[in-house]
């Protein structure tokens, strides 16, 4: 099912937007661990942050209930299920949403796909809505790492045309993972912050909307976690990585400008540190060579496209009579998705990091 991703640890995602209730089961987790809510509180909040040019949402702060998986605050080892209850609607309705494939959305290719039943209402199960879970998994996910040193973190690498500093590939560490984490606007450098909150700001204000890129790193991740081929740590992000809405591109590591070196400038050369481990110089790799983990911090960027809810008049096929229609959805636009999409790549990576690292020896 394409709800549900399981390796090792499986992970299932329910609801539509508008419907009762959204959730999340999480499978084969360790029994034992200690969840600290007041942090997963924290880490929901920040998928509506208060700056960013995203719209204000009833669900700032709402934290799902745990219906099983945990009892005085530990893991019991059996499923986790958890579930956020919508907040019904004073008039249900779809605006017409039942008959228009509007651009951008996947309006049309969910009306192919289930053939006209799908729950149309706020984009059903194609909303962002459904990020929600996935945070909620991540989260949990992410305590039991940090459990034993491995922390992941994310920040806005790219907003629009505005570039924040990169992570240093080889020398991040857990308090330059931490740092950013804390921020209410996600960046390294505050004053290209500043700038990206004041375009995205321009875009509110011309009916448009911004995409970006944002860049995560995960460190002390050990050595020897993963596998090649079909069941790599590459292959796992990427899996959960295209399961959040508006995503168009990832990379790891030097990612695309590898295409534009020679060998020996793309090669990671290896030597031994003053510990005694065996490190690379650089880090083009992105930490991960052969689906298997080198030990190095492991680094990606991910693409995210501009918001289709935008402002302004555009063309859309009504799929009732084959009729084309101009609409402006002015009610829900949304200049930017970017600063709300950072912790669910974070949440991802968690997610796969952990499913790798139960099989690790003396993990659990």
């Amino acid at each position: 099912m394409s709800s549900i991703w399981n390796n090792r640890i499986s992970v299932s995602i329910f609801g539509e937007a508008s419907g009762p209730a959204i959730g999340v089961t999480i499978d084969n987790l360790p029994s034992g661990e200690y969840i600290d809510t007041d942090e997963l509180a924290k880490f929901m909040s920040r998928r509506y942050p208060e700056v960013g040019g995203y719209p204000a949402s009833p669900y700032e702060n709402m934290m799902p209930h745990v219906m099983s998986g945990i009892f005085n605050d530990r893991t019991t080892g059996t499923p986790l299920c958890a579930f956020i209850q919508n907040i019904p609607e004073d008039k249900p309705e779809t605006d017409n949403l039942d008959k228009l494939a509007r651009p951008g959305h996947a309006d049309y290719t969910g009306a192919v796909r289930y053939k006209g039943f799908n729950d149309v209402r706020n984009s059903g199960h194609f909303s962002d809505k459904l990020t929600a879970p996935l945070c909620f998994a991540g989260a949990i996910c992410g305590q039991i790492l940090e459990r034993r040193g491995i922390y992941a973190g994310a920040h806005i690498l790219q907003l629009h045309n505005i570039k924040d500093n990169p992570f240093d590939p080889v020398n991040i560490t857990r308090d330059g993972v931490k740092s950013v984490r804390i921020k209410d606007f996600p960046v390294i450098n505050d004053r290209k912050g500043w700038m990206m909150q004041e375009d995205i700001e321009k875009a509110r204000i011309a009916g448009e909307s911004l995409g970006g890129v944002i860049e995560c790193a995960a460190v002390n991740i050990p050595a020897g976690i993963g596998s090649p081929l079909f069941d790599g740590l590459q292959n796992n992000i990427a899996q959960l990585i295209f399961g959040i809405p508006g995503v168009a591109g990832l990379e790891f590591g030097a990612g695309f400008l590898s295409a534009k070196m020679v060998g020996s400038q793309s090669n990671d050369d290896f030597y031994v540190d003053d510990h005694g481990h065996v490190v690379t110089k650089t880090n083009n790799h992105g930490g991960i060579l052969g689906g298997i983990s080198s030990g190095m911090p492991i680094t990606l960027r991910v693409a995210f496209k501009p918001s289709p809810s935008v402002a302004k008049p555009q063309n859309a096929v009504n799929l009732h009579d084959m009729t084309e229609e101009n609409i402006e959805d002015i009610k829900g636009h949304i200049p930017c998705t970017v600063p709300a999409a950072v912790p669910c790549v974070e949440a991802a990576v968690n997610i796969a990091l952990l499913s790798h690292m139960i099989d690790y020896p003396n993990f659990c």
